[in-house]
């Protein structure tokens, strides 16, 4: 919480300085219109505790605060270098088109991973029907149990996106730029959900969960005009009315803020070479 917090507070900061930049700079010519980028990096992520519903034919009740966390892949050569093993990682990857001088629109999706914490103790309100006998929960602990619940949107918690952004250019020195970028994203979720529950056969398919929306703000420093690293923040708002938790038909809703840091590295080039008058 405290981390989703400090990343708020640092884009409303961002946000704020590129509003008091107002003047209008001559943008460079891989901010002009008619420019594209593509980039490809990776994320590390944090959530706010959830409610968390489950519904099907022989159950239907909530976990209330769950505690949940993300999943980065331990860094390796084979894991994060390897072509045939690009998305086994928290992975973000962008392509952008620059519609007018210094604004961009993009299209992007970032692999974000979500894990229920094994072994914490929550509260259950609801029933449960198992060998003909229906429990009834009336906000009782309960401790989160492999045996009785496994959550996890580890295949990912896909969420593709379109944003708008500005770029502003702070420093200019030819062979080496900085800039700053703030924008506005919202999209779809579409998780490949790794949920076990009552001991029902998992999903474990790709399906359309829900959506989401966010704030980004970056720091970008791009050299020769043509290629880039990037960081950048992001904090936003996930709800997801329909995961899919078995092939029965069951299925969980649940809503989350969550933040995220992306380190990234891509390039500019033009879409439509421009043809050269006589």
């Amino acid at each position: 919480m405290l981390k989703l917090i400090r990343h708020v507070l640092i884009l409303l900061l961002l946000f704020s300085f590129t509003k008091a930049y107002t003047q209008e700079k001559e943008s460079l010519p891989y901010t002009k219109k008619g420019q594209f980028y593509f980039y490809w990096g990776y994320n590390w992520s944090s959530y706010t505790d959830s409610d968390i519903h489950f519904r099907g034919s022989d159950h239907d009740f909530t976990l209330y605060d769950v505690v949940a966390h993300d999943r980065p892949s331990k860094f390796t050569l084979e894991t994060y270098f390897n072509i045939f093993n690009f998305s086994a990682p928290q992975f973000s990857t962008r392509f952008g088109y620059f519609i007018k001088d210094n604004w961009e629109l993009s299209l992007g999706m970032d692999h974000m991973k979500y894990v229920a914490k094994q072994l914490q103790n929550t509260t259950i309100t609801g029933w449960i029907e198992e060998d003909g006998t229906t429990t009834i929960y009336n906000n009782d602990d309960i401790r989160l149990l492999y045996s009785f619940l496994q959550y996890e949107h580890t295949d990912g918690l896909n969420y593709i996106n379109l944003g708008l952004r500005r770029t502003i250019n702070i420093i200019n020195k030819g062979k080496f730029d900085l800039n700053l970028i703030a924008g506005f994203e919202s999209g779809i979720i579409m998780p490949r959900s790794d949920v076990t529950l009552l001991g029902k056969d998992r999903s474990d398919r790709y399906h359309l969960s829900g959506y989401g929306l966010n704030l980004v703000g970056a720091i970008n420093f791009t050299f020769f005009e043509k290629y880039f690293f990037q960081a950048e923040l992001k904090g936003g708002y996930v709800n997801m009315p329909k995961v899919l938790t078995s092939f029965e038909g069951d299925i969980a809703s649940q809503d989350f803020f969550f933040s995220q840091t992306n380190i990234s590295f891509g390039g500019y080039f033009p879409l439509f070479r421009r043809k050269v008058k006589d």
